[in-house]
């Protein structure tokens, strides 16, 4: 198995000096984790890319299935295998679709025989380990959380790109750290209030009764309103940009389940040191986003509706009567998992980082 080389950008290099695309052979691509939604996606959007080809899908359950037996949806005949080292042997790159904790032993198998992965769960997300172990646990592999590159695309492009190991974002961080990024670079956040709105595939597939439909349809409840786990990586992410080396003095973080499949919403309410009108909030947002494929911004409160089935982040900012007022939204599975990981891979592997998404 060749060794990673450096990546070149679109339609040049990508792993050991071959060209990856339409002008030489297609990477393979193994997909961990393939039974639950965001791994399911990750396949289908691998299994549809023009410059990718499915290698493999692995899962702990339903082994032996096809994956379109398990998701209609999914056009991927693929059968469902336990991951077994020989699955390594002709793969390229890897998306790990497993939950915290059960991720970081396998990413590191993985690394050690010289694969570019792209980690879904939150076990490298977090640069220190002290916060990662007070929210998750025990890390399995922490040799490597210096050397993962936190994948939130449009802020880390360079580094990503350079990147071995990308740590997909949570799906309300990605959201919230776009809607505020632009800010927080000026300094302009003294404390924010968030308030997160999230389709019940957020919470993953094996929730069993706590998103059974009895209990969401016609009804929105909030959850863990103190101490989420997407806090403390939200807050990392905000403070890394500040030019302030005390950070962001507050923030405040409630998440809600609505009753949709999928989607997500964050309204993001921000004080600010000094008067911010609404021609200077326009201008750093078009300087931050203008020319990002993925970025629309709006002059209306955007909907979930509009971005469904896409890797679409649509924002809204707003000079409001005492605070400013930013609004974003995602598609939960594609841009907050599936499709931003694709994004990523994308960029890892030199092709053009638009590529199989929309």
């Amino acid at each position: 198995m060749p060794e990673p080389s450096e990546n070149a950008g679109p339609g040049g290099p990508g792993l050991a000096g071959q060209p990856i695309g339409p002008d030489g052979p297609r990477a393979r691509v193994l997909v961990a984790g393939a039974t639950g939604y965001a791994g399911a996606l990750a396949a289908d959007l691998v299994w549809r890319h023009p410059d990718l080809e499915l290698a493999a899908l692995t899962a702990r359950s339903e082994i032996g299935t096809p994956l379109n037996r398990l998701y209609p949806r999914y056009a991927v005949p693929l059968e469902l295998r336990e991951l077994d080292l020989a699955d390594l042997d002709d793969v390229e790159a890897a998306i790990v679709a497993y939950p915290h904790g059960a991720s970081a032993p396998v990413v590191a198998e993985m690394r050690g025989r010289g694969l570019v992965v792209v980690d879904l769960s939150a076990d490298f997300r977090l640069e220190e380990l002290p916060t990662y172990e007070r929210f998750y646990g025990a890390h399995g592999a922490p040799d490597l959380l210096d050397g993962a590159v936190y994948g939130l695309t449009e802020l880390e492009r360079e580094a990503v790109a350079a990147a071995e190991l990308v740590a997909n974002p949570g799906c309300y961080p990605t959201a919230t750290i776009l809607a505020l990024a632009p800010l927080a670079s000026e300094g302009l956040i003294e404390d924010v209030v968030i308030d997160a709105k999230s389709g019940v595939s957020g919470a993953g597939r094996d929730k069993g009764e706590a998103t059974a439909f009895t209990t969401v349809t016609e009804n929105v409840t909030a959850y863990t309103p103190v101490g989420h786990r997407h806090r403390p990586e939200i807050a990392e992410k905000l403070d890394r940009l500040s030019p302030s080396d005390a950070g962001i003095e507050s923030i405040t973080f409630v998440p809600h389940l609505v009753p949709l499949d999928q989607g997500e919403s964050v309204s993001c309410y921000v004080r600010s040191g000094r008067d911010v009108g609404q021609d200077e909030l326009d201008r750093l947002y078009e300087q931050a986003y203008t020319g990002e494929p993925f970025i629309k911004l709006c002059d209306a409160p955007p909907g979930m509706r509009d971005v469904r089935d896409s890797n679409g982040c649509h924002i809204q900012v707003i000079a409001g009567d005492d605070r400013i007022v930013v609004f974003a939204v995602i598609d939960n599975l594609w841009k907050g998992a599936s499709g931003q990981a694709i994004q990523n891979l994308n960029l890892m592997l030199g092709l053009d980082e638009t590529a199989g998404l929309r």
